[in-house]
């Protein structure tokens, strides 16, 4: 893949080369079955059909028929409800819902560049193929080149929807569908769900680094990058992320992400860490044991703010599973350093629906 002018990430800085282009081979929920994936190739002859004709306004004409066709079909649910969970368990339609997952961060990225979006098709088509079918990728990408977010509350519809007239003019009749509106459309077609994420806790996409710098910016005060979950501004510029993806309309389905189905689930950071309170107090909820007392923190009030918008979908943390201050006797567990979560404490919050682990065998 040609890579974007962002420093394509990992979910953990220090292991880039755990993921690539194609198939990711590690699973980050839980709730599905453990499976062996083999790579994935991305071919390249594999690309979206040429309708062109030698007349231009022929082509126009037959460019806006297949533009209505597409947006009918895509009106049709192919996912069906809504992925629930029922104690420890995820459900579908009142059945247990097993699958097996990948993790594909690119998607949106790549669906931004009209030259590389078939590898987005190809992916999800051969994941569905595989037997995969749920797919945790990022809906951020925080200045930078090819920027979702541009500024604070500022985004390129270019990475999120349908360009038409680039399809129009087009003369080989190929269509322009960009960022993660394609994204989403390609999921659905095919069957696998998405896990969305709404920010990194790293530099890569931006990150919450990038709106510390943008607060800076504008003049606000800023210790550090943790500020970032307890600064009023910050806090204001995330929520406003979270509102502008749930209440998204996408172009191409003409479904609103919070009433679509093929997402699976919201993710409020990737790997949320914060180095100046090991305890987990500032990310999470603290939790007096002898009374029960639960005390806000960063994690409870952003989950009731997505739950206050969306009620459908489920909800999750992003966290790695290192344990905190609640459960002390197990923080020796943990892979010789602290990283200010608390694995047991925030996920008792109710708003949060199921837990995640991130696993690097090979470097813990």
């Amino acid at each position: 893949m040609e890579e974007s002018e962002n420093t394509v990430g990992d979910d953990n800085a220090q292991n880039n080369e755990m993921e690539d282009e194609s198939i990711d081979k590690e699973v980050k929920v839980l709730g599905g079955q453990e499976v062996n994936t083999p790579e994935y190739a991305v071919k390249n002859d594999d690309i979206l059909a040429n309708y062109g004709g030698n007349n231009y306004f022929e082509n126009c004409i037959l460019g806006i028929l297949l533009v209505l066709a597409l947006a009918s079909e895509a009106r049709v649910p192919k996912n069906g409800a809504f992925v629930r969970t029922n104690g420890a368990h995820f459900v579908l339609n009142g059945s247990p819902f097993l699958f097996n997952g990948f993790n594909s961060y690119w998607l949106m990225d790549v669906a931004s560049d009209p030259t590389q979006r078939f590898k987005v098709t190809q992916v999800l088509r051969d994941a569905a193929a595989a037997g995969l079918s749920v797919c945790r990728t990022w809906a951020f990408s925080d200045g930078g080149g090819r920027a979702l977010q541009i500024s604070p509350g500022t985004y390129d519809e270019r990475v999120f929807q349908l360009s038409y007239l680039p399809f129009l003019l087009n003369y080989g009749g190929r269509n322009e569908m960009q960022g993660l509106d394609f994204a989403i459309s390609e999921a659905r077609k095919y069957g696998v769900r998405l896990i969305l994420s709404f920010v990194n806790n790293y530099n890569d996409y931006g990150g919450r680094a990038q709106y510390v710098q943008w607060a800076r910016n504008a003049g606000v005060q800023i210790s550090n990058d943790d500020d970032f979950f307890t600064n009023s501004v910050l806090q204001g510029y995330y929520k406003n992320h979270i509102q502008k993806v749930i209440t998204r309309f996408n172009t191409i389905t003409r479904v609103a992400y919070k009433d679509d189905p093929t997402i699976m689930a919201w993710e409020l950071m990737n790997e949320p860490r914060c180095q100046v309170d090991y305890s987990g107090r500032t990310i999470n909820v603290s939790i007096n044991s002898k009374y029960i007392t639960i005390l806000d923190g960063w994690v409870q009030e952003m989950a009731t703010y997505v739950k206050s918008m969306d009620q459908k979908h489920l909800l999750e943390i992003g966290m790695e599973g290192f344990y905190g201050d609640t459960m002390p006797e197990r923080k020796q567990i943990n892979p010789g350093y602290q990283v200010g979560t608390d694995f047991i404490s925030n996920n008792l919050i109710k708003e949060i629906d199921f837990a995640t682990i991130h696993a690097y065998p090979d470097i813990w």
